[in-house]
């Protein structure tokens, strides 16, 4: 059982990283710098430099920026100094309108921004704003975390530095997680205590369904729900699970004004550690208390192996996030702890090494294979079948199979993240 003080960490730490965002959460990042950049040098900038991280850079290159009809870190950039307020946070971009669009897009074609990546940094996540005009100047840097403001100065005085500080930024004692204390957590705590992660299941299924009455992206979650489609899938939980998980991902990464519920600074893994068991859970008819601690198992456990993997790295997020989802659909399935791990130990066994190629529409494919493989993975654990520590990766111990996994993300695929960067920034397109 898990004391007091340690209850209100997790709780903490859960309302510090499950949080509303607008936006692929890496542009909005970015316009977030800006817009802080920005307002420490009282006037709109005559000139914007970005120096970023090559993760920061490869998240953003693609991916539509909500109510612009544009993709890409330009018209991010343009955005949060016109209109972005650094208290909004990841909403950053919330007071956008046509008419600010339009004024980016002249901001643009004056060619007042300038991206590059930042040399000679070990973190991921890395922007840093320079805004300059009339002879001022004022710099922001975010670091560590999406919206972790680490150094902001003007014209040479310093205002704020936290530079080599902890990763959260909020505290040095965040509460180390294991599967066993997540598990702990999520079946004990007072409902009451636990009840706004129902937040989650509001926000990013009302995004799924906007998704479903428009076009967005590659349309993934409403192709699922054509006809011919169900021709071959059926009309089952399976299929709704899918074409809810993707649709919210259509929405997300095709640019449509609406927040999700984003998860450890991803909207996606958000989406994916939340649609998927509200799905399971209201076909199957589970009750309240059952729903709110399936979520809170799912979103935990993506926090969880968050701390060991990093916030940005080589590996896709949906590998970490329908982990927990196949831990909150284990459980609505009336499955125990020890199945539970078995699921996990599925997961890490299938999908480790799906690689990060940048946030895109294409993401939502991704997602329908994650938690495709999590719906699997908890009907294996539910019949007592799992992948052994005589195969690959996986231990006996479920903590390691864990740490295996975010080993080979975090630092077994930093080569694969370069070539990819690579590939990227040398498209003819």
């Amino acid at each position: 059982m898990l004391d007091l003080l340690e209850r209100k960490q997790i709780i903490a730490l859960m309302q510090r990283e499950v949080v509303p965002a607008i936006g692929c959460t890496e542009p909005v990042a970015v316009a977030l710098c800006v817009a802080k950049a920005t307002e420490t040098l009282g006037t709109l900038p005559e000139h914007i430099s970005l120096y970023l991280s090559a993760n920061i850079l490869k998240n953003a290159m693609g991916v539509g920026i909500p109510g612009t009809g544009m993709i890409g870190l330009p018209i991010a950039t343009a955005l949060g100094a016109l209109i972005g307020k650094s208290e909004y946070q990841l909403e950053v971009l919330k007071d956008s309108c046509p008419e600010a669009v339009e004024k980016g897009k002249a901001y643009i074609a004056e060619k007042r921004i300038s991206i590059s990546l930042k040399e000679n940094i070990t973190e991921k996540l890395y922007i840093e704003a320079v805004c300059e005009a009339a002879g001022h100047k004022a710099v922001a840097v975010i670091s560590g975390g999406h919206t972790r403001f680490v150094y902001v100065e003007k014209d040479g005085n310093v205002l704020l530095d936290k530079q080599g500080g902890t990763q959260t930024g909020e505290s040095d004692s965040d509460v180390q997680l294991c599967l066993r204390k997540v598990y702990d957590f999520a079946m004990t705590a007072p409902l009451e205590e636990i009840e706004f992660i129902l937040e989650a299941m509001r926000l990013n299924k009302a995004a799924a369904e906007y998704s479903l009455k428009g076009e967005y992206g590659h349309g993934i979650g409403k192709m699922m729900c054509s006809n011919q489609e169900r021709e071959i899938m059926g009309n089952s939980i399976y299929s709704r699970i899918l074409s809810y998980t993707s649709a919210a991902c259509d929405a997300r990464m095709g640019g449509a004004m609406v927040p999700v519920m984003s998860n450890s600074g991803s909207g996606n893994q958000g989406i994916t550690a939340t649609l998927p068991v509200v799905v399971f859970a209201e076909e199957n008819h589970k009750n309240h208390e059952e729903l709110v601690r399936a979520l809170t198992l799912s979103h935990l456990t993506v926090i969880y192996i968050k701390q060991s993997l990093g916030r940005l790295s080589a590996l896709c997020g949906c590998v970490v996030a329908a982990t927990g989802s196949a831990c909150g659909i284990t459980y609505l399935m009336g499955g125990s702890y020890e199945q539970i791990v078995y699921a996990v130990k599925n997961m890490v066994a299938n999908l480790t090494g799906m690689l990060c190629d940048g946030a895109k529409p294409s993401c939502a494919m991704k997602l329908a294979t994650g938690v495709s493989t999590a719906v699997i993975s908890a009907m294996m654990a539910m019949q007592q079948r799992f992948v052994t520590s005589v195969e690959g990766i996986i231990d006996d111990d479920v903590d390691k199979c864990i740490r295996n996994m975010t080993r080979i993300g975090s630092v077994g695929m930093n080569e694969t993240d370069k070539v990819v960067l690579d590939i990227m920034t040398h498209k003819g397109c």
